[in-house]
Order: C-alpha cells, then sequence, then structure tokens
C-alpha cells in the first residue's frame, strides 16, 4: 500500500529530537515505528531500494522509491518535524554507469552539471510532476520528476533519479535493543567480524540491532568514528579507524572487515569497479588488499568523490597517502613513492 512523506508541515519535535518520524498504518491509525533510526539511516542513502523491518508477528519490507509496503493493508508515511520557514536538506542523485552521484558533484570523466540539489529541489517544490531541463558543458538533459528518470536529449539514453534526505545524526549515542534487517544498497558494503573459530561473520540485525547497510550508513558519516550496539547480554563498540570489535565489559577484541557486496558492484561494461594497483620492489604490479581499509572498492569511492585529492590509510605500523592527480602512493614515515594505477576492468 502506498504512504506519504510530510515535507515540514508538521511543527512539533519528536522528544528524542529527530527532525523525522516513520510510521505504519493498518488503516485505523498511524503509529510509530521504534528504532526508525535504522530507518532512516538506510532511506538517505541514495542507493538504498528499501528495508525489511522485524515487527512483532511479521515482516515488513518498506519500497523507499515507492513509499509503499508489500503487505496488503499495511500503508507507510516518513514525517518531518521542522520549524517554521525551514526546509529539509534533501540531496538529488542520478545513476551513473558505476554510482548514485549527486547533482553538481563532479568526476573524473563528467564535467559538473549547471545545477545543484537545492537548484532541483526549488523546481521540484514548484512543480511535482512537471519537467525542466538544464546543460552538462554543451550536452542538454531534461529531468522528469513524474517518472524520476533524466533523459539525455542528443543521444535519448534515461537514467534514473532519486530524491532522498541528508542524514543528520542525532544527538546522543547510537545504542538500540530492537532489531530490524536491511537490504544492502547498489554497490553495497558488506561488514564482518571475526567469530568463533577464525571464521568471518556478517553482522546481522536480529544479534546485534545493526546490520551491514545501517553500519554502512555510519561510516560513511564518520570513517574515524565508533559505533555502539547491544546484544541481548553485551554491549559492544565497534571503532571503525582500527576496524576492530571490543566488548565493553570483558574488553575482547575481534578484528572486523569491509567488502564489497558481491553482485551489487556495477560498472559501465563488465560489472565492476575499476581495479587499484601499486607498484612494489622489481617492478611487480599488486592489488590493493580485499576487506581491507584500503581496498580497491575504497580506493574507488574516494577518487569518484575528489580525482584530483589524496586519502591516507594505515597497513600494520606505516602510513601512506595516495595522491590521485600524481598517481603515487607514499609512506609518509620513509618517504618511499610507489607509482599507482587504475585499470578498467
Amino acid at each position: 500500500m502506498e504512504g506519504g512523506e510530510g515535507v515540514g508541515s508538521c511543527q512539533q519535535t519528536p522528544v528524542n529530537g529527530k527532525h523525522y518520524e516513520w510510521q505504519l498504518s493498518n488503516g485505523h491509525q498511524w503509529l510509530p515505528i521504534d528504532n526508525d533510526h535504522v530507518i532512516e539511516t538506510h532511506y538517505c542513502q541514495p542507493g538504498a531500494k528499501g528495508i525489511t523491518i522485524n515487527c512483532i508477528d511479521w515482516q515488513v519490507f518498506i519500497d523507499f522509491d515507492k513509499l509503499q509496503t508489500l503487505t496488503p493493508g499495511l500503508e507507510v508515511q516518513r514525517l518531518s518535524f521542522l520549524p517554521q520557514r525551514q526546509t529539509e536538506d534533501v540531496g538529488w542523485y542520478f545513476r551513473d554507469d558505476q554510482l548514485w552521484r549527486e547533482y553538481g558533484s563532479q568526476s573524473s570523466s563528467r564535467a559538473s552539471s549547471s545545477i545543484s540539489s537545492a537548484h532541483v529541489e526549488r523546481q521540484f517544490t514548484l512543480n511535482p510532476l512537471g519537467t525542466f531541463s538544464f546543460t552538462v558543458g554543451s550536452t542538454g538533459y531534461s529531468l522528469d520528476f513524474s517518472t524520476m528518470t533524466q533523459t539525455n536529449c542528443s543521444t535519448g539514453l534515461r537514467r534514473n533519479v532519486r530524491r532522498r534526505p541528508k542524514f543528520t545524526s542525532i544527538t546522543g549515542s547510537f545504542y538500540t535493543t530492537s532489531v530490524s534487517s536491511t537490504q544492502l544498497p547498489d554497490g553495497g558494503y558488506k561488514w564482518e567480524f571475526m567469530g568463533e573459530e577464525g571464521r568471518w561473520t556478517e553482522y546481522k540485525a536480529h544479534i546485534c540491532s545493526f546490520d551491514s547497510a545501517a553500519i554502512e550508513g555510519q561510516y560513511q558519516l564518520t570513517p574515524q568514528g565508533q559505533l555502539h550496539y547491544k546484544t541481548k547480554r553485551h554491549s559492544y563498540t565497534l571503532d571503525f579507524s582500527s576496524m576492530c570489535q571490543v566488548n565493553d565489559r570483558i574488553g575482547t577484541s575481534r578484528a572486523v572487515r569491509r567488502t564489497a557486496d558481491s553482485g551489487s558492484q556495477q560498472n559501465n561494461s563488465s560489472g565492476t569497479l575499476p581495479r587499484w594497483q601499486f607498484q612494489d620492489v622489481g617492478g611487480l604490479w599488486k592489488d590493493y588488499s580485499e576487506g581491507s581499509r584500503n581496498s580497491s572498492q575504497d580506493i574507488e569511492l574516494q577518487y569518484q568523490q575528489n580525482p584530483s585529492g589524496t586519502m591516507k590509510f594505515t597497513i600494520k605500523h606505516f602510513s601512506y597517502e595516495l595522491d590521485f592527480s600524481a598517481m603515487t602512493q607514499m609512506n609518509l614515515s620513509t618517504t618511499t613513492t610507489r607509482a599507482v594505477r587504475r585499470l578498467n576492468q
């Protein structure tokens, strides 16, 4: 059933300080969803298609594009609680060959568009079912709000478009005891910890409150930060900077890794993202390590955000800086510099 989304008409603020609230209705009464920050975190990721939440007696899938559930007779809505004359910070994104990109951003192979998310939102507010035109370089495009698609006026190539709020972390801890299960977004990542008998075990919401998609949302916000969560018996801290999980009571530490979700990464030709390599001793080209903080997926993500910038990472006791403009990697302790390359697959 189809729901709706409030866009600032409500003036009061929920008691926990959030500016939003997710609700479900069986046709008689709208009721708030417990721990809806998990839904919000996922919803704010432009690649997220939807989320499955665990209610008391059943599971409910929420389609983010349609704001509908797949459960007959059950509606969903997202309300915004904002002061008068204040609007929600909204991002507009189009699906590129590899990633969801925000309007106004610039990639390595494309010029930045003449419009930003704010421009698109302004046009959408004026006519939510209309269209408007803009240019990128010398190419003209048409954006259709009724179908949420962008069309190249010269080639006719059509791309999907999404409108999502920008995530704002609420004051306080992200502790929660509720359970829910989410689906990884397009181009998502899987988060795992080293479990018993040396086996990598994926985080599951029905066990530890957060799953891969929710953890990824927090990681994108604060890549050097921490995430706190609880299981039935223990509380834990997940440290992104050291990629480890610590039991808050007894201090037991376990390794954590972040890997690309198989089948979700896409490229313009072969279905995989470009591969990053560095030139080792003897001129041998080596791949950046999978499952670590400096994997090809992590490097590509940073590269897409700023193709002329730099990124830093740590391997064992050494810190490195990768310079995208010079395509070099430098050991910050020894200043040893190695060549880097990016291979399209």
